[in-house]
């Protein structure tokens, strides 16, 4: 009896994925949990695998498909002990005809047919997905579009889009001229992800209104705390004390203070959260990710820098899970690995801020009336204007500074 092998369920809010590379072919034998098709969903790529052993059935979409949930991808069919795959058996052997009926029945069958031209799909077409959410929001195709699916289809990415800036949607426009690529170049297609992570930063932009705060951190203190504590803390805890578990206390402390950089719009309403699931962008092979460390406020400095650890290693080897890459409610991005001096981050909705770590630089600095040499870092902060106030986005870098400049206040809460 033949097995379906589905689109398996894929996270919160994921309800859609790409077919990127099938990894096995029809009539091909698979043993029990060998990946056969590599999908590739906003976030990050999943291998299904086969459920059991078999000979591998018809695909039912091809590469650069986009496919939903719960539908279906190919069938497993049981192997036959001793036989050989279906599609590599050897064809049985007819019965030889005579020829004289042979060519009778040559000359008597008629004509071949032309082949049909395949339909084409229709470009107002939407996804089921996509065409809830046109229906809950009162949109027609021809508002749309053409969508970015295979063959125009509607995407929900294609309706969230329209959602966040309506006046960029250009209902059956020409089809732009094909470009002429210059022989030296190479044409590659954007991922998935790619262009998830493209249409998301462009929405951030059209949505929310973004404004950005600066200040800079005297970094000597931290550093300080590192030399003096650096090898009891890896000695006990079995990882190294980093920067990113500090500037984690110093946020989380600060968000308690200023709600609003922690909260979210949604619709109407303000949704205020008494908890803090941070938001780490790391950088992984097919680009940016951020996974979330859950109840960020309830960790200590060495729990935060094991989990962080685990993601900078899920990131590189491409294994995070779709659970760890949602329901961050603030992030935290460090350009300074990569030497970026000052930056303006943008925000990763819906959340309401991000902040932004840069290089650490020797600069001469006025203390007390002396000029001094510190090390500095510039810090960037960028919030959403229609939640959090000028003067709550300052305070809460100035206490951000204060935090990380003395750690000690963090543990007398002041």
């Amino acid at each position: 009896m033949s097995v379906e092998i589905k689109v398996p369920t894929l996270g919160e809010s994921v309800t859609t994925a790409t077919v990127a590379k099938w990894l096995k072919q029809p009539g091909e034998a698979v043993q029990a949990d060998e990946p056969i098709v590599e999908l590739e969903t906003d976030k990050v790529s999943v291998e299904v695998s086969a459920p059991q052993a078999g000979i591998l059935g018809p695909q039912a979409a091809k590469e650069d498909q986009e496919v939903e949930v719960g539908a279906l991808l190919t069938t497993l069919e049981p192997a036959k002990a001793g036989a050989a795959p279906a599609a590599k058996a050897a064809a049985p052997e007819k019965k030889a005809e005579p020829v004289a009926a042979a060519a009778s029945a040559k000359a008597a069958a008629p004509a071949p047919k032309a082949a049909a031209p395949a339909p084409a799909v229709d470009a107002g077409a939407a996804l089921p997905a996509a065409r809830k959410m046109m229906a809950e929001n009162g949109l027609s195709a021809q508002q749309l579009g053409a969508g970015t699916g295979l063959g125009g289809r509607i995407t929900k990415g294609d309706v969230l889009g329209f959602l966040a800036n309506p006046q960029a949607a250009t209902p059956a426009a020409a089809p732009k001229p094909p470009r002429n690529d210059d022989p030296r170049e190479e044409r590659v297609k954007m991922t998935r992800l790619r262009r998830t992570i493209a249409r998301r930063l462009k929405e951030a932009q059209n949505t929310a209104a973004m404004l950005t705060t600066f200040n800079e951190i005297d970094m000597s203190g931290a550093m300080a705390l590192r030399a003096e504590y650096q090898d009891s803390f890896v000695k006990k805890h079995g990882v190294k004390l980093g920067y990113m578990s500090i500037f984690s206390r110093a946020v989380v402390a600060a968000l308690k203070e200023f709600p609003a950089i922690n909260a979210e719009i949604d619709g109407d309403d303000v949704i205020y959260r008494d908890f803090v699931n941070l938001g780490i962008a790391v950088g992984g092979p097919n680009g940016l990710v951020v996974p979330v460390i859950r109840d960020a406020d309830k960790m200590s400095y060495a729990e935060i820098e094991k989990t962080i650890a685990g993601f900078g290693k899920a990131a590189r080897e491409g294994t995070l899970k779709l659970d760890q890459l949602s329901g961050g409610t603030f992030s935290i991005t460090n350009g300074g690995i990569y030497g970026s001096l000052l930056s303006t981050p943008i925000l990763n909705a819906p959340q309401s801020g991000i902040l932004g770590m840069h290089s650490i630089q020797e600069r001469p600095v006025a203390v007390n009336g002396q000029v001094v040499i510190r090390p500095m870092m510039y810090i960037a902060l960028s919030y959403d204007h229609r939640i959090v106030d000028g003067k709550e986005a300052v305070s809460f870098l100035v206490r951000v500074k204060q935090n990380v400049e003395d750690p000690r206040r963090l543990l007398i809460e002041v």
